[in-house]
């Protein structure tokens, strides 16, 4: 080892001993860094840092902050693009932006504090077996804070593998989770450098090789591609490209919806689509109107559908209820059939906590101040001459396991979504790479329409087959791929426990070969004689 080396690692670790809370916040960010669009896969190792100092804290307290700031720093990196959304009607809500992303980030990084704190607890197991732990307190946090908990599943760790179609297919065998525990385990195992700065063996194995393996894994599956259909239906997806300030001005209403329109009726460029999907909140009127209604039926061809998002405000009882709705309509302009959103977006779509919140001045972002009430559940949608579709609005993309209604019916998945909250920024991409993993963990197509981008055609593997990149006006005409065999974690879901196993099993090896070496270094001989 050369002297420089070893100068650089010294100073590492005396900053990591010196600054903890430092070295946590900046952890966190550097992992963040991982996440679409930047990809920088190096930066997982900001795990092995936050391991690290959890098992040096000394007291629960101490790892716990340490924890928080690292939460505090890869959310704030991952989500700043939350407070962008405020300023889509700055006089209202432009006060809140900042409150409400610290209350946001403040609260999600209760659940890396808490897992700092477990693996604080756990500090007696060896390094190998502590990042095998470790990497399970991280899944179990997702876990809970997606669907188990508080119901915000954005950006599960796995989603950095999106950055290639290859390294993206293991989702399809052990699921988002699975993917995300081993993800972390890998990344952990560097505490053995951090630790000690001779093993260096491990640490860069599961670093270089962890990224290979899925690459070339991936790769495989890919070569399997079955070939495309002769025959396939045509879709057309239309970007207007709206500002969300202008959605707020009823004035430009009228101007927006004639442009989807427009967009609708532009010549095809070989023959017409069966089907044309436009965004979430695309019709700003009520759709029930007979006058709506005939405008959507001449936007599009004698025998094809449209798809559409719309809010849908009625009374019940008396009482105001109001849905995100999914439409879809024939080429008579007849409501064959509405999907109401499910996983509602909290600040966005309803007030969480609203009798307190309420009190001191926050307000959701959308237009009025009535919650949406959520719909029942997932459903299938289907008419003749398209493939059976699973409806997602938006935010419901981010869901893993929850892309269909698990009937086995639909064909196809049709996301829709008003990305314009955002800007341009990571959240979009965020988003997009989100959606690409919910085509491959079912193995259905992907239809997605996004008010500024990315509006795309995903094929089942996850592969981009067409798309119109942020803040583009346009219009995708293809036809749409076939659904392929349901990959594994689709038939069986119980294969993200798969991963597990894995972790426990490589941690005891990794445990074996470290004592062994250990052992053989301290006395000079073979750890094993013959």
């Amino acid at each position: 080892m050369s002297e420089p080396s070893i100068l650089g690692e010294t100073r590492l670790r005396r900053f990591l001993a010196t600054r903890p809370l430092w070295s946590a916040l900046l952890a966190g960010l550097l992992v963040a860094a991982a996440l679409p669009p930047v990809f920088f896969l190096p930066g997982l190792v900001g795990f092995a840092v936050l391991l690290h100092l959890s098992r040096h804290a000394g007291e629960a307290r101490r790892a716990l902050l340490r924890g928080w700031l690292f939460g505090v720093g890869f959310f704030l990196a991952g989500l700043y693009w939350v407070g962008i959304a405020f300023f889509a009607d700055a006089e209202r809500f432009g006060v809140f932006a900042v409150p409400a992303v610290t209350l946001l980030v403040g609260v999600l990084a209760v659940g890396p504090a808490v897992i700092a704190l477990l693996s604080h607890w756990t500090r007696a197991v060896s390094p190998p077996l502590h990042a095998a732990l470790f990497a399970v307190f991280w899944a179990g946090g997702e876990l809970l804070r997606g669907d188990w908990g508080v119901r915000f599943p954005w950006n599960p760790i796995a989603v950095v593998w999106a950055a290639t179609d290859a390294t993206l297919q293991p989702v399809a065998w052990i699921g988002t989770t699975g993917l995300g525990l081993l993800t972390v385990f890998a990344a952990a195992l560097a505490v053995l450098w951090l630790e000690d700065g001779r093993r260096r063996r491990v640490p860069a194995l599961a670093l270089l090789g962890f990224p290979l393996l899925l690459l070339a894994a991936g790769s495989w599956r890919l070569a399997g591609d079955p070939p495309p259909a002769t025959e396939a239906e045509r879709v057309r997806i239309v970007q207007a490209n709206i500002a969300q300030h202008h959605r707020w001005d009823p004035d430009k209403q009228l101007a927006w919806f004639r442009k989807h329109l427009e967009l609708s009726r532009a010549d095809w460029l070989e023959t017409p689509p069966d089907l044309v999907v436009w965004p979430e909140s695309a019709v700003p009127y009520a759709v029930e109107r007979e006058e709506v209604r005939q405008e959507l039926a001449a936007a599009i061809p004698e025998g094809a559908y449209l798809v559409f998002g719309a809010d849908r405000y009625t009374e019940i009882d008396g009482r105001p209820d109001l849905t995100n709705s999914l439409y879809l309509v024939d080429s008579r302009g007849e409501i064959l059939d509405r999907y109401d959103k499910v996983d509602l977006v909290p600040f966005g779509e309803f007030l969480p906590f609203r009798k307190v919140l309420g009190r001191i001045g926050f307000k959701k972002l959308t237009k009025g101040t009535i919650d949406f009430r959520p719909g029942e559940g997932r459903r299938t949608l289907a008419a003749p001459g398209i493939p059976p579709f699973s409806p997602l609005i938006c935010y419901e993309a981010a869901f893993p396991g929850r892309a269909t209604d698990g009937s086995d019916h639909a064909r196809l998945l049709i996301n829709i979504t008003n990305d314009a909250w955002f800007g341009r920024s990571s959240g979009p991409y965020q988003h997009f790479a989100m959606a690409r993993m919910r085509a491959a963990e079912t193995g259905l197509p992907l239809v997605r329409a996004a008010n500024t981008g990315i509006s795309a055609v995903v094929d089942g593997f996850g592969r981009v087959r067409a798309a119109l990149p942020l803040m583009a006006t346009g219009v995708i005409d293809t036809t749409l791929p076939t659904a392929i065999a349901p990959p594994p974690i689709a038939r069986l879901p119980a294969l993200a426990w798969l991963s597990v196993v894995i972790v426990a099993l490589v941690g005891l090896l990794v445990d074996l070969f470290t004592r062994s070496a250990t052992t053989s270094s301290r006395t000079g001989q073979p750890a094993v004689r013959r």
